[in-house]
């Protein structure tokens, strides 16, 4: 990878997170610690990121969720290839929550049309499957946040609390071994929470960029998790930190 493009992507990552440890970046970007800290020196110098102790800050951390446009160029085909694994775990006649991440609307756009019903605070799943004769849809509340085109706040919560799924699939920034997998901004985390502890199954959709990762809010812990679906990319170095745990990891 060309430093240029490293560069970008690392841009891309900080500010999706909100924030990045040297450490973290290092093993997504597979060079040294060293050469990270010369990259954030750089960048810092341009004006772009700010370093922190250990890792680097956003300049848009008062603002840490990106804004779906930016979320739907990035990682494309590896969250495709999420979505797709995805999608052969859901049965007709399910009861399913997608989220409002661009995997869970990546599933959507290829959902067959079957007896199911999808619960989600995402204008565009809600959207995509608006002509799917077979699929009930539940789209809950709530405050609407435009960046992300979704529902957040105590009225999405408290509508979800209503309901009971088989599955539920959900997205995250940053998916580790200790903390569990977690969300840049802490709005979309309480609602995953919820999500979560309504549905039978969870499937926490996560490409390989989001493994060893911690991000701002806490979603929920590795125990609540039953299937981690990634993509090929996804390495047996970073698989391997969950083997002690219950948690099935789906890969291609």
């Amino acid at each position: 990878m060309l430093v240029a493009e490293r560069h970008k992507k690392m841009m891309s990552l900080v500010n999706e997170r909100g924030s990045s440890r040297v450490s973290e970046l290092s093993q997504i970007f597979k060079v040294t610690e060293e050469t990270i800290r010369r990259d954030l020196e750089k960048l810092e110098t341009e004006g772009k990121l700010k370093r922190s102790h250990g890792g680097a800050v956003s300049l848009k951390s008062n603002d840490l969720e990106s804004s779906y446009s930016e979320r739907e160029i990035q990682n494309v085909q590896e969250k495709m290839a999420v979505a797709e694994a995805a999608v052969k775990y859901v049965s007709s006649n399910d009861r399913i929550i997608l989220d409002a991440s661009t995997t869970a609307w990546y599933m959507a756009k290829i959902l067959p049309d079957m007896p199911l019903t999808v619960v989600t605070n995402s204008m565009k799943v809600a959207a995509e499957l608006v002509n799917r004769e077979k699929i009930t849809v539940i789209s809950v509340g709530g405050t609407l946040v435009r960046k992300s085109l979704s529902y957040v706040g105590p009225q999405t919560t408290n509508a979800l609390e209503s309901y009971h799924v088989n599955k539920a699939f959900i997205s995250c920034q940053g998916i580790h071994s200790v903390r569990g997998i977690s969300d840049s901004n802490e709005m979309q985390a309480l609602v995953k929470k919820k999500m979560s502890e309504i549905a039978d199954e969870v499937y926490v959709l996560a490409d390989y960029t989001k493994f060893g990762l911690q991000a701002f809010s806490r979603v929920a812990p590795l125990q609540a998790i039953d299937y981690i679906v990634t993509d090929s990319k996804t390495s047996e170095n970073q698989i391997k930190e969950f083997q002690d745990y219950s948690v099935v990891v789906i890969r291609p």
